[in-house]
């Protein structure tokens, strides 16, 4: 995420003039101007409809706004139930301090550093060695969930009987450096991991490298409006890591460049033998009738950067013709069903106000109940014509908006609008849970 903000400074300058929230007329951008960038208005659309923090544009530390954490939360479980659907994958925690990690971060009471800085008194080797002994008492944090999965591999194998194959997954904090890339300040950032840990038989692991390389691209894929975005690659020799005999990067197409969603690599035996030296003999597990000590297979994925990802694969600027036959356009984030935070919009028309309402809260309750998220609409004081509400739900990717009036009172009939389609249908109120339950499961 902090990459997307760079780029956006490097290559956009902000909207000028913010434009009046749910009343904008986006026929006023001309997409045959070169200067109208869909990049400058899914940030701007990011912002308004609360998926990143306003600040988070001028910080390097993204925030998120609450469709924005929802959306991330809705990946994360999506990318864990998916590499947990085999059999003996088992999900871990690990702290997030680490001593072992020789690419650890270090953080550094500052005050105490500047304290020794200044003191004129010190000969220039008493300011190193003081310097040297803070950074040695200071406290390292994990750039990735790999030295924990490893921590844990005696204990686990245990747990299995001693049986391969088997995996261990997490999702945490890290924190990242971008000394590697292009116009980088040399600092570290927080990005949220993905990770699973593959333990293997050393002669099926070019096997299982190929199987899970293929499961993860296609994964990124079957959420994607436009698959073709996503892709995958081998990483070059040059870039491989010591003891790595092969990597494998899966992509995505960027308005500036393809970027790195996730990474496989296959380890050895290497990163385990040194983590656990002197117990040779306890890292051994059964393969056929020998004793062996597993080859591992590390996937890594950034979350933040796949969020991102999903938001410009699922932006989209559509035409519209009016009443008057001119020409609108509307933005939409045709997000996938499972990953969009807000399933269901829940409105209310003119009317007995009182009665109208007392119906959505009854709705609402059972959407909730049904593990259907529900925006509650009808609360909302602000005043808005249809047109204006579906704009406000389309830019916030809501599949459904369900508008209950005085028709519901009368016959029990609804009036429920499909994002994707723009297709206006009734609907009797009774029939209303089961068919967006079925929708999502379909």
């Amino acid at each position: 995420m902090k990459m997307f903000l760079n780029c956006i400074r490097r290559r956009l300058q902000f909207l000028g003039e913010k434009l009046p929230r749910y009343q904008r007329n986006i026929s006023k951008y001309n997409t045959r101007d070169d200067s109208c960038d869909k990049t400058s208005l899914l940030k701007q659309l990011c912002a308004d409809r609360y998926y990143i923090s306003p600040e988070a544009f001028h910080t390097r530390t993204c925030t998120y706004g609450p469709l924005g954490t929802e959306l991330k939360k809705n990946i994360i479980e999506q990318w864990t139930s998916a590499v947990r659907s085999r059999a003996y994958v088992f999900g871990i925690t690990t702290s997030v301090q680490s001593r072992m990690c020789e690419e650890s971060v270090r953080i550094v009471n500052v005050g105490a550093l500047q304290e020794i800085i200044n003191q004129d008194s010190l000969s220039k080797k008493e300011a190193s060695q003081k310097i040297q002994t803070l950074m040695k008492d200071s406290v390292s944090v994990r750039t990735s969930l790999l030295q924990g999965a490893l921590q844990q591999y005696i204990q686990a194998l245990e747990l299995v009987n001693r049986t391969l194959p088997f995996g261990l997954a997490e999702t945490g904090l890290c924190h990242h450096s971008d000394s590697q890339l292009r116009h980088s300040s040399g600092c570290s950032f927080e990005v949220t991991e993905s990770s699973l840990v593959w333990f293997c038989s050393p002669r099926t692991s070019s096997q299982w490298m190929d199987y899970w390389a293929h499961q993860r691209l296609q994964w990124w894929r079957k959420f994607a409006l436009g698959p073709s975005d996503f892709d995958m690659c081998n990483v070059v020799d040059e870039e491989l890591k010591e003891g790595t005999s092969h990597g494998v990067k899966v992509l995505y197409k960027f308005p500036w460049g393809s970027e790195t969603l996730e990474t496989l690599w296959s380890l050895g035996d290497t990163l385990l033998l040194k983590t656990h030296q002197g117990t040779y003999t306890k890292l051994q597990c059964r393969d056929g009738r020998k004793s062996v000590v597993p080859h591992v297979i590390s996937v890594s994925a950034n979350v933040d950067r796949g969020m991102l990802a999903y938001l410009f694969n699922s932006f989209q600027l559509l035409k519209k013709t009016d009443n008057k036959q001119k020409l609108h356009q509307r933005m939409v984030l045709k997000l996938h069903p499972t990953l969009t935070p807000v399933k269901v919009a829940l409105d209310m028309g003119r009317g007995s106000s009182s009665e109208l309402r007392r119906v959505c809260e009854g709705l609402f309750q059972e959407f909730l109940e049904a593990g259907i998220s529900t925006w509650p609409g009808y609360l909302d004081t602000m005043s808005l014509s249809l047109e204006n509400l579906h704009t406000k739900y389309d830019e916030m990717g809501v599949l459904f908006t369900v508008m209950v009036s005085e028709s519901t009172l009368k016959s029990g009939l609804l009036l429920v609008r499909n994002r994707d389609t723009t297709i206006r249908e009734t609907m009797h109120i009774s029939e209303i849970k089961c068919f967006l339950l079925k929708y999502l499961s379909a």
